[in-house]
């Protein structure tokens, strides 16, 4: 079943079964929209047993410095290529006050927050660690593929205890020269220095996502989805 939402975020929403009792929100990258992964539900081939309902949430338009100020959906501005550098705070906290606010409402349609993953591509991606660490209440995992940690000055001081044991799925390719793997790197380490649970991947792409990322997954969420329900 698919459907667009008209509150909160504009998203498209596909239930895999009836009644799901997972959720995965999933955040796209720059420039792109909802529906950027919405093939890939079909290809993680989640157990039917495990009714999911994917939420895919288009960013709102907004100007990139990076990009000359030209205005494409994004979660936050990107102002240089060096991402240890100026970061765009304010829109990364906007963003996550929304994607919070669809964490919510997935839970006041029945889905307990342990069921509500966070998945991203990209600056989707970084958006997933970010939110993920910082929330109130202990969330099913998070799935960060070629991205990195944002606001990393500030993470320790802010991330919540309730996500201490949250898993976290992080991939990256090897070839990524729009985030090279030392930026993900650098943040995996800071994660594991952390003592937060890091499953990592690297794969020979580029900025992209590939059939065994895909696979690699899905066998990951198969395992957790099985251990978020039985905590």
């Amino acid at each position: 079943m698919m459907t667009k939402t008209t509150q909160f975020l504009s998203a498209i929403e596909i239930e895999t079964a009836p009644n799901p009792i997972y959720a995965i929100i999933w955040l796209h990258g720059l420039g792109a929209d909802g529906n950027d992964f919405v093939p890939i539900v079909n290809e993680l081939g989640l157990s039917a047993e495990k009714p999911t309902r994917f939420v895919f949430p288009h960013a709102p338009e907004r100007p990139i410095s990076i990009n000359n100020g030209y205005i494409m959906r994004a979660w936050y501005d990107i102002f240089s290529s060096d991402f240890n550098d100026h970061q765009d705070e304010s829109g990364i906290r906007s963003s996550q006050i929304a994607i919070t606010a669809l964490i919510e409402r997935e839970m006041q349609r029945g889905i307990s927050a342990k069921n509500i993953f966070l998945a991203g591509f990209s600056q989707g991606g970084a958006l997933a660690l970010h939110i993920g660490l910082r929330h109130s209440l202990r969330l099913g995992g998070i799935v960060a593929l070629s991205c990195y940690l944002p606001l990393a000055k500030t993470f320790a001081a802010e991330i919540n205890a309730m996500n201490a044991a949250i898993p976290i799925f992080m991939a990256h390719g090897s070839f990524d020269t729009v985030i090279p793997i030392s930026n993900a790197v650098a943040s995996r380490g800071k994660l594991l220095a952390a003592d937060y649970r890091v499953e990592w991947h690297e794969y020979p792409m580029a900025h992209s996502v590939c059939g065994q990322e895909i696979a690699d997954i899905s066998n990951w969420l198969q395992r957790t989805l099985d251990d978020s329900g039985r905590i």
